[in-house]
């Protein structure tokens, strides 16, 4: 009764169980969700082979069968579920056939179909039932002619057919193949005007006729073999026919009387009867109409599709492979849930296959006698209004068994029921007093519901909520109800607000590396409550001085001052967290190098005042580099060094202050000076590079020299094979012998 704090309203008494603890609640109240599983028999084990034959009803495939959960919202239950496909499991078919001209040579191989089916399905089932049915179209125009002599015989030419109708049972279920096949001989075709046919009208009808078909609680198959397409929800005005289909059965002496007065049914329509009686469709058409059925496929939950022959001679095949691929895949589905009600599935398929989400509702490659396994979670949101239990069902697509779950909410804690009416700590009886608080009856409020809605001024009231007579009522941080300041509630459930005015809060306090009070504290009305070691406004100050310890054990090694866990170097050229990193500063090998050199080897910058200033360390010779000592060796820090002398030579040694303040420097006595260059092998390379370097270009020349020859010398070859002399007269000779002819000589 006494649980609240000042400014807390009534649903803090609502919270996590660990909160709760916290604030020192005496008595918790935790209800939660259960499962009770009422109804579990084992599936069926069952062999075809065995003489012992059960009834339909008593053979088994999903476990449990009835459930009862009482769910607490948010809270899901989680059951399994299990599915074996029984052997030797009754099959109903019905074989429903398109009797349209286009199938009169369909018809004939149909004819000994039951005798050769039954075989057939010996294999899988020795409770085997097969029956026959038959449509055309509506019997009104456009769909089929009306004059006289063609709904005698609607066929042309000398064809004797059959009048034209809507759907016919032509045979109940049976286990009589013979039956079958003599029933099925005595049929006729038929014919219509328009390609599509009236197979949906026929489909409804054998779904919902169950006494006429003789259905039993099996599964039911129902073969559709037409090679033309359909008509559909809408195409009835063509004929007048506007009522829409109402889904219920209307066979008169096995016949459907009703196709001139409702329209074909719609997809969705068929859809919802073909589930609700557990009806798994296999579409037997032509190649011509295969793209048309298998989106039709798609929309029909447990149907295939197979090709049909031009003459249906391949329908046995292809109700067995149909058969085979419809049973091989279980897909779970469940009634329409209550508001707020959710589901989500997993499923546990053979070979280790798992599945989630959509996937999760179904397993393929199932075999005769396989078992899966689903987990079915079921979570509410909410409680209904009523808060009556409600019933949902679920089951295996294509099967008639079903698993019944009754759901149970919670949505009052028990303590509630134990409430005492018009309660003298409600005011004097203005209220229930259940789980420690008030609930105020109509009209009154406040805590213990001293105030009344009509009666009292909320001005008055209000002053009662400010603090030091301010104008923030509640501090803005919430609502006065009668008098009394209730504290708003923040997103985050564990940030509050609380005091009399609402002017605390647990989460305004300073922070330190983006964290409330450093992490190292708790907030407390605005203000930081620091653990031990630990102080300042955001608990950020650390009283512990180890993280300014230096490597020689000094804090911040002699060059600072440690405030808060961090060290503050009193001089600005030291820095790092602990004042050692030195940037601007000579190396410790820069400093030392000259001491060293004039101890070790009696030279450098120091060698007159060698031993005034660099006896300040002991010195040890070592012969070798690999003998110096490694960082490894020793708890105190070492330098190692390598520095050049005037002569271009290098002197290696380390230089470390152990922790008895004693400096140690380790040298190597003998100094590393490189070795002049060898001239005789300089010389006499550069010598060879120029010979080399000649011959090569001589080479070069030669061989360009070569080459010009020869092409020289083609030319000429090549003019003197074209020359061309000739042998008329030097046009520079002149004869000796010159004749002249008188002009005048006239041959006389």
């Amino acid at each position: 009764q006494n649980f609240l704090n000042v400014g807390e309203s009534k649903s803090a008494r609502c919270d996590d169980v660990e909160s709760l603890k916290k604030k020192k609640c005496k008595e918790i109240e935790n209800p939660r969700g259960s499962i009770a599983i009422t109804k579990n028999e084992g599936v069926t084990i069952r062999n075809k082979d065995v003489n012992v034959k059960l009834k339909p009803e008593d053979i088994i495939q999903i476990q449990p069968q009835k459930l009862s959960l009482t769910l607490r919202s948010g809270e899901p239950q989680t059951f399994d579920l299990k599915f074996k496909r029984a052997e030797d499991y009754p099959i109903d078919l019905y074989y429903l056939m398109d009797l349209s001209y286009s199938m009169k040579d369909d018809l004939e191989n149909v004819k000994n179909l039951g005798t050769d089916l039954m075989k057939e399905m010996q294999e899988i089932t020795s409770d085997f039932r097969i029956g026959f049915g038959s449509f055309v179209e509506k019997t009104v125009m456009p769909y089929i002619s009306t004059t006289p002599a063609r709904l005698i015989n609607p066929c042309s030419g000398n064809q004797n057919c059959t009048s034209p109708f809507s759907y016919k049972n032509v045979l109940k279920l049976t286990k009589k193949g013979d039956e079958f096949n003599r029933l099925v001989s005595q049929q006729q075709i038929s014919g219509n005007l328009d390609s599509p046919e009236g197979g949906f009208d026929a489909i409804m009808q054998v779904a919902v006729c169950e006494e006429q078909i003789g259905w039993r609680n099996v599964t039911r198959l129902l073969v559709f073999s037409t090679d033309a397409g359909f008509h559909f929800a809408g195409d009835g005005k063509l004929g007048g026919i506007v009522l829409p289909n109402d889904g219920k059965c209307h066979l008169e002496n096995n016949i459907y009387t009703m196709s001139h007065y409702y329209d074909y049914p719609s997809i969705a329509h068929l859809v919802q009867k073909l589930s609700e009686h557990n009806i798994q469709t296999i579409f037997a058409v032509t190649e011509e109409f295969q793209p048309v059925y298998q989106e039709l496929k798609n929309l029909i939950p447990k149907s295939a599709v197979g090709t049909l022959s031009s003459n249906s001679s391949n329908v046995i095949k292809l109700i067995i492979d149909a058969y085979n691929s419809l049973s091989s895949e279980v897909i779970l589905e469940n009634s329409r849930l209550p508001e707020g009600v959710s589901l989500s599935y997993k499923s546990f398929c053979k070979n280790g296959v798992q599945g989630v989400g959509e996937n999760g509702r179904k397993c393929s490659n199932i075999s005769i006698g396989d078992e899966v396994s689903f987990k079915i979670s079921v979570e509410s949101n909410k409680c209904p209004l009523d808060g009556k239990p409600e019933v949902i069902t679920l089951k295996a697509q294509g099967f008639n068994e079903e698993v019944k779950i009754i759901l149970n909410f919670i949505c009052d804690c028990e303590c509630a029921k134990k409430g005492v009416p018009n309660s003298q700590k409600c005011n004097g009886g203005n209220g229930i007093f259940e789980c420690g608080a008030c609930k105020c009856n109509e009209g009154r409020i406040g805590r213990e519901c001293e105030c009344s809605k009509d009666e009292v001024r909320t001005e008055d009231l209000d002053a009662n909520c400010r603090k030091d007579n301010g104008t923030d009522i509640c501090s803005n941080n919430g609502d006065c109800i009668c008098g009394t300041c209730e504290c708003k509630k923040r997103e985050n459930p564990a940030e509050i607000y609380s005091g009399k005015y609402c002017e605390c809060d647990n989460f305004n306090c300073d922070r330190s590396n983006n964290k409330l009070c450093g992490g190292h504290g708790r907030c407390e009305c605005r203000k930081c409550i620091c653990e031990a070691n630990y102080t300042g406004s955001a608990c950020d100050c650390s009283l512990d001085n180890s993280t300014c310890l230096a490597k020689n054990g000094q804090l911040c090694n002699g060059r600072g001052i440690c405030e808060c866990g961090i060290c503050k170097c009193s001089e600005s050229k030291f820095q790092g967290p602990t004042c050692e990193v030195c940037p601007t500063c000579p190396g410790v090998c820069t400093e030392q190098k000259d001491c060293v050199q004039c101890r070790a080897f009696g030279e450098g910058e120091k060698k007159e005042k060698c031993q005034a200033e660099c006896s300040y360390f002991n010195l040890i010779k070592v012969p070798r580099r690999e003998d110096l000592p490694q960082p490894t060796d020793q708890s105190f820090p070492l330098t190692h060094c390598k520095e050049k002398d005037a002569n271009d030579c290098w002197f290696y040694y380390t230089y470390a202050i152990t922790k008895n303040s004693t400096k140690e420097v380790y040298v190597v006595e003998k100094l590393d000076c490189p070795s002049g260059p060898d001239i005789i092998p300089i010389v006499a390379g550069v010598v060879a590079g120029i010979v080399l370097i000649g011959l090569a270009l001589l080479l070069i020349w030669k061989l360009l020299m070569i080459i010009h020859d020869r092409r020289e010398f083609a030319k000429f070859e090549k003019e003197k094979m074209n020359a061309k002399w000739d042998t008329g007269e030097n046009p520079i000779y002149k004869s000796a012998v010159t004749t002249v002819i008188n002009p005048k000589y006239e041959g006389k």
